[in-house]
């Protein structure tokens, strides 16, 4: 543990996902200690992944080097519909939750104050303070990986909403009729650019008899949808013309929901960010920009600015831990 770091001064940030749990530990000055990450294996049911989540926290806490009596706070962003309140998950798709008292379980399970908010959110929160000095007061993250969700911030603070459920991005419907999306409906934004759908899109297009990259990188009995958002940049490295459109499909849905973005809240600031952009930053950004602008009506575009994250993969515990040191001081 670094010098002058009192020893009940520290806090924990957990991003959890569709596919992983990442957990850090941070001073709080929001620097970053030690991680450790699991797969989430959703498939197990709530309270499997919870205890994956409490052994993903210990994991970090003693990579770190210290003890849970040293942790003040732990911070958790979740995928789908939280009340920060209760820290109640509402609803989550990907996992399958519905009504999960997850800050209850955690906090009996770890004896530590628990402050629980939805992914995209903390994702937000851990950008705007650490990579946008805390500076704007309205900007959007969209935040694109097994599922796609948001973070809003008006006048500096966020924006939860009537039932706060607000950023809910992924199940705007993009295409009448589409995809059916796993919340139930058909054509949401998730079911058209999430790394699910361009996964899916590829499995389909491969079993129909099309050539791909990707069938090289698969191990024995193993589907397209068991691979990596980078797999998808090497498969484009090595000029998959399949994997190029597909992706290209994708990068013109996330620009139109960032136009309407642009259009209906007119934030200082938009960034992107998740798994999807981090794997394919470089491919994705220009057509993301300039369909975006494209599709923004004539002049509501006008200095905003269209960034990805630098945070990377650690927006998400970066933005809980955040979301812990504003649950303690309140």
């Amino acid at each position: 543990m670094p010098e002058g770091t009192p020893r009940q001064d520290l806090i924990v940030g957990v991003d959890l996902g569709g596919t992983k749990i990442l957990s850090g530990v941070f001073t709080p000055q929001l620097k970053r200690i030690a991680t450790a990450k699991l797969s989430t294996k959703s498939e197990r049911g709530y309270g499997a992944v919870v205890e994956r989540i409490d052994r993903c926290i210990r994991d970090a806490v003693d990579e770190a080097d210290v003890s849970m009596k040293q942790i003040r706070g732990i911070g958790i962003g979740a995928p789908g519909a939280v009340n920060p309140e209760t820290g109640e998950v509402l609803f989550a798709p990907n996992l399958k939750w519905k009504d999960a008292p997850l800050k209850r379980d955690l906090e009996k399970m770890l004896g530590v104050p628990v402050f629980a908010e939805n992914d995209c959110n903390v994702c937000t929160l851990g950008v705007h303070a650490v990579e946008l000095d805390a500076k704007p007061q309205n900007i959007v993250g969209i935040f694109v990986g097994t599922g796609i969700g948001a973070g809003i911030f008006i006048n500096g603070r966020l924006f939860g909403g009537f039932n706060r459920t607000a950023g809910e991005i992924g199940h705007m419907v993009l295409q009448v009729g589409g995809p059916k999306c796993g919340c139930g409906n058909r054509g949401c934004f998730e079911a058209l650019a999430s790394r699910t759908a361009i996964f899916r899109k590829l499995s389909d297009a491969v079993r129909d008899g099309a050539k791909s990259q990707l069938t090289e990188l698969l191990g024995p009995g193993e589907e397209i949808t068991d691979l990596k958002s980078g797999d998808l940049r090497k498969a484009i490295r090595k000029g998959d013309k399949l994997v190029q459109k597909v992706v290209e499909e994708a990068s013109e849905y996330i620009g139109i929901a960032t136009a309407n973005v642009i259009n209906f809240l007119n934030p200082e600031v938009i960034v992107l960010g998740g798994g999807v952009l981090d794997a394919l930053q470089d491919d994705m950004m220009p057509l993301i920009q300039t369909t975006a602008r494209d599709y923004a009506m004539t002049g509501t575009d006008k200095g905003i600015q269209i960034i990805a994250s630098r945070l990377g993969d650690e927006a998400g515990i970066t933005g809980s831990a955040v979301l812990a040191r504003q649950g303690l001081k309140g």
